[in-house]
Order: structure tokens, then C-alpha cells, then sequence
């Protein structure tokens, strides 16, 4: 799997915000990945659009936000790589590294706390130089009994499969309108641009699982949320295992779509995309840890 870049270095505290039904949650990815914090404004406070930050309804505008949002991975791409990359392979290479850590303000309360918040793309502001991310919760989905239930803005549904509609919902609420924004730009159908938002769905909450020991719990669940046929969502969660050198289950899965990177590095390829042959992955599985 693929892991947008954050900076990892001496950051500003954000400022605190009052508990709400996702500070735990929010909490424990940052613990378990320091790279992306996550606060929830108080009432009333607006959400941060100046000094690096961009809101997601600026985004799905497609003007100059999107511009200069891209052109921080224009610039990344030619430092790192040393090569121009075609402007539509920078486009997917922004949606990447918007939507992998968005997708992980849904995803993580509910397989941590079996909550879905709403947060339309005006609720939600990225600081991505710092690794910033600031979400308004307008309202969320639980299950009866959840302490929650009772608060301002809570829906209670009946079960699991509700909870997990309720997250499959949610997610495409919010990227809809991202997609219109970054799709001129990517010059890809709709099918491809929700096959990149099924895999940061699947990717990022199996990225985080890892960190906090429970990679087969996830991927059993990511199965359950994402079956097929489940539009917009393109696919399955697509894991599957292969066997390593020593005998040993090497976890991998095939993703939706590719994001084109091989187009900047002819003899590099993410190690779930459908290019790379199970030889090479069980070499690179075996070799490094995943992520």
C-alpha cells in the first residue's frame, strides 16, 4: 500500500478542542500514526483556509486551490524524482494524497467506536505540509446502546450492516463533490475515480489497523463493508494472500485502479497494483515491512 508523505517534524500543537464522540478515536490514530492529527473546531469557529490550509469545498471548485494544491506535487515530483510528470498523473497523485487521510476520519470511529460521522466537503479543512486535518461533525450514525446515542446529532441505526451503509454513504457524501473538482484534471472516467477512492477506503484503515495490531480484524471488516456491487464503489476489498519464501502468509490485495506512478518511475510500481506481479511482491513483502 501506498502512504501519502507528511511531515514528521517539529510541528505547532494544534489548539485543543472540546471532547466530542470522535476525540478518542481521532486520538489513537495519532498515536498510532504521528503524521496526521486531526481537531474538530469549536461552535462557531470558522475552519482554517489561509497559511497553507485549503477546505475541500475549495478543492471541489476546481479553481485556483486546486491549482496550487497541485502544484505542491508538481513540485514534489520534480524534486524527488527528477522528471516533469504529466499533469494528469499529478492530478491522481493530489486525490491520492487528499482522500488517503480523509477517508481515515470515517473509517477510523467506526472500527474503533462504531460511530460514522457526516462532514461534507465544507467541513473539512488539510493542512497537508504539516499533516493537519480539521473535521466539523455535523451529525453521526451509531448503534443502540453507544453512550452517544443520546448526544446532539446522534442517529441510531439498527445494526452493523446499517452502520456499515451508513459509512459507504458518509465517505461518498463527502468525495462526490472532490471528484468533480479533481476529474477534468485526471482526464479519467467516473468508474476509475471511485476505484481510487474504494482503494484509499480499503489501504488506509489497513495501514492504520497494522499500527494498532489488529491488520486481520480490518481486513475481515474492509471484506464485510466493501462486498461488491456496492456503487459508487468500485470492486471488493480485493485481499488476498500469498506465501512467502519461508512458507509464511504474506497479506497483499489487488487494487481498483492504478494511480499512474509507474508514468514517473518506469521501474517502480506500488507493490497492490495490478502491474505488479506476485513475484515481486512476495519479495517486497518479505523483504520490508508493509506501508
Amino acid at each position: 500500500m501506498t502512504v501519502p508523505a507528511v511531515a514528521l517534524g517539529s510541528r505547532p500543537a494544534a489548539p485543543a478542542s472540546a471532547a466530542t464522540p470522535f476525540t478518542d478515536a481521532y486520538a489513537r490514530l495519532t498515536e498510532a500514526f504521528p503524521g496526521l492529527r486531526i481537531r474538530e473546531p469549536a461552535d462557531g469557529e470558522e475552519a482554517p483556509s489561509e497559511g497553507g490550509w485549503v477546505v475541500a469545498a475549495d478543492l471541489a471548485a476546481g479553481g485556483a486551490a486546486l491549482d496550487a494544491f497541485l502544484a505542491w506535487d508538481n513540485v514534489q515530483v520534480l524534486r524527488d524524482h527528477g522528471r516533469q510528470a504529466r499533469p494528469d498523473v499529478v492530478a491522481g497523485l493530489g486525490l491520492h494524497r487528499y482522500a488517503w487521510p480523509v477517508c481515515l476520519l470515517f473509517t477510523v470511529p467506526w472500527f474503533l467506536d462504531r460511530r460514522v460521522p457526516r462532514a461534507a466537503a465544507g467541513d473539512v479543512s488539510f493542512q497537508r505540509a504539516l499533516g493537519l486535518l480539521t473535521v466539523r461533525v455535523r451529525d453521526f450514525a451509531c448503534l443502540p446502546g453507544d453512550p452517544a446515542a443520546t448526544l446532539p446529532g446522534a442517529r441510531v441505526v439498527p445494526d452493523e450492516e446499517a452502520l456499515r451503509g451508513e459509512l459507504r454513504d458518509a465517505v461518498a457524501a463527502h468525495m462526490g463533490p472532490v471528484l468533480e473538482g479533481f476529474g477534468p484534471r485526471m482526464r479519467r472516467g467516473r468508474r476509475a475515480l471511485w476505484g481510487m477512492v474504494t482503494d484509499e477506503i480499503v489501504e488506509g484503515l489497513w495501514y492504520v489497523a497494522q499500527l494498532l495490531g489488529e491488520e486481520h480484524r480490518a481486513m475481515a471488516e474492509l471484506e464485510t463493508l466493501l462486498p461488491g456491487a456496492s456503487a459508487p464503489y468500485v470492486g471488493t476489498a480485493g485481499f488476498r494472500e500469498l506465501t512467502g519464501p519461508g512458507g509464511e502468509p504474506l497479506s497483499t490485495r489487488d487494487r481498483a485502479g492504478c494511480c499512474l506512478f509507474y508514468t514517473v518511475r518506469p521501474d517502480a510500481s506500488c507493490v497492490t497494483c495490478p502491474r505488479t506481479c506476485d513475484a515481486d511482491r512476495v519479495r517486497r513483502l518479505g523483504a520490508t515491512p508493509r506501508g
